[in-house]
């Protein structure tokens, strides 16, 4: 079986989120399996630098704006890849989706419906070495990627391989404005309440849930609140009505990126047997972030989106429950400019208690899960996350808010939890302040209990939580 992945991020050559993680791991782990994969990513400056092996495989003429498109296969890491060469579109410094004060590009329609389209192209023999049997999308950038392969083979009579829409997070829509819809150049019937009319606007994740053969989401919690109108963003009456269709396939964890044994960036390696170097770690991150030097109480680490969605406006009005008892915070991300001058703030009158660094930096991200004893992700919604999963195979339990992806991996450490010896992390169910701080008052008591805590961090360290049985759940969504 051979199946192209249509995508804007794949690590560590692009990453602005965790959907990076999922393209960067994904395909290898389904090239175990016997199939072959491709992906197909538009020509942003990170991949075009990045691609070894070039060969120009297409020249498709002008599109959207853009002359002498051209595409190039070659290797990005170990997978296969086509690139989209489009300069007038993708040759832009910075984040792929935006200018540098932030603005969505006023372009994006053009920019990832090219994408799409060259999808289309690419099953039609762009490359007439390679054909694939699936074409797998992700998120609203390759919304439109099931529409002009079926508008292709309705029109042309061209090939129509089975298509599958993967939703990393379904408040990220691509809604544009109608004027643009001609552009797109897809049947006119396309642009419908049956099909990617969204209240009177053009919805890309629409036309992938509408067109697409199956649909996927990132955790099978979320692919049932999805479904629900508090978290289904105007899509749920949709996603209900394609609901046999509709599968929640929970991510995966890279090994070879997420592993305190291999992991080369953090102070010590360690494992779960041998704990020593997470104590090495916990003395480094602190004296990183002129935290001061202290094992009495927990050190509590975020590496997220400063977004209200993240639920980090929690953990701002909850600080005083950390700071009271001794405890310490060290925070990395960036968002919404309230909760980073809160956190700046904090930063500057506690700075032997509360650390911040603005931006992405992996390697403090990988720094702060190793050496943090306690990873704060309190979103409101979460469609998987990964955090959580990272701060388990490090040993940084988890305090989470019952909800999606969160609710599926982490166990909370509830009295008959303990007992049975399932406890993972710290999970509280109403999005409040007074239940989040509930969990972080259980946080330090378990601390205090050594015994307790090394028992809970040894059963975290022990989930698995493997690219491998995810591939394996996609490849019978391809089969099916």
């Amino acid at each position: 079986m051979k199946i192209l992945h249509v995508c804007s991020e794949v690590f560590p050559f692009l990453k602005t989120g965790g959907l990076a993680d999922v393209t960067g791991a994904l395909p290898e782990a389904l090239t175990k399996l016997n199939t072959e994969n491709k992906i197909l990513v538009p020509g942003f400056p990170a991949f075009m630098n990045g691609l070894a092996n070039k060969k120009l495989v297409a020249n498709l003429g002008s599109k959207f704006t853009a002359e002498n498109i051209e595409i190039y296969s070659g290797k990005l890491g170990n997978v296969d890849a086509y690139v989209i060469n489009a300069p007038e579109l993708y040759d832009r410094v910075g984040n792929p989706y935006s200018d540098s004060s932030g603005a969505a590009y006023v372009d994006n329609y053009r920019r990832f419906a090219l994408l799409s389209w060259t999808a289309a192209k690419m099953v039609n023999g762009a490359d007439d070495t390679w054909h694939p049997d699936v074409v797998h999308g992700h998120d609203w950038h390759a919304g439109l990627m099931p529409a002009y392969i079926k508008a292709h083979a309705i029109h042309y009579g061209g090939k129509q391989p089975k298509t599958v829409l993967t939703v990393h997070n379904l408040a990220y829509q691509g809604v544009f404005p109608a004027e643009i819809y001609h552009e797109l150049e897809l049947p006119q019937h396309f642009f419908g309440v049956d099909g990617m009319e969204f209240y009177g606007q053009v919805s890309f994740l629409k036309a992938g849930l509408f067109f697409a053969d199956e649909i996927t989401t990132v955790s099978p919690t979320y692919a049932l609140e999805i479904q629900t109108e508090e978290q289904g963003c105007g899509l749920s009456g949709l996603l209900r009505a394609r609901h046999s269709q509709l599968s929640g396939v929970l991510n995966g964890v890279d090994p070879q990126v997420w592993s305190p044994e291999q992991d080369n960036t953090i102070a010590t390696k360690y494992s779960k047997n041998k704990l020593d170097g997470k104590k090495a770690c916990r003395v480094a991150l602190q004296k990183y972030t002129g935290l001061k030097l202290q094992d009495t109480s927990p050190i509590f680490v975020v590496v997220s989106r400063l977004t209200e969605q993240k639920g980090l406006h929690l953990v701002v009005e909850g600080i005083k429950t950390i700071l009271e008892r001794g405890g310490q915070i060290a925070i990395l991300g960036s968002g919404e400019e309230p909760i980073e001058s809160a956190f700046t703030h904090l930063a500057k009158q506690y700075p032997e208690h509360v650390a911040v660094q603005l931006g992405y930096d992996e390697s403090h991200a990988h720094r702060l899960i190793a050496g943090g004893d306690v990873i704060l992700v309190p979103s409101r919604f979460e469609p998987c996350g990964l955090t959580q999963l990272y701060g388990l195979a490090y040993g940084t339990l988890p305090l989470v808010h019952r909800v999606g992806g969160l609710r599926d991996t982490v166990t909370d450490t509830s009295l008959e939890n303990l007992v049975d010896n399932i406890a993972t992390g710290f999970v509280f169910n109403e999005f409040n302040v007074n239940d989040y701080n509930q969990a972080v008052k259980r946080a330090f008591a378990l601390y205090s209990y050594s015994d307790g805590w090394s028992k809970v961090r040894s059963k975290g360290m022990s989930q698995s939580f493997s690219w491998d049985v995810a591939a394996e759940k996609y490849l019978e969504i391809y089969q099916r």
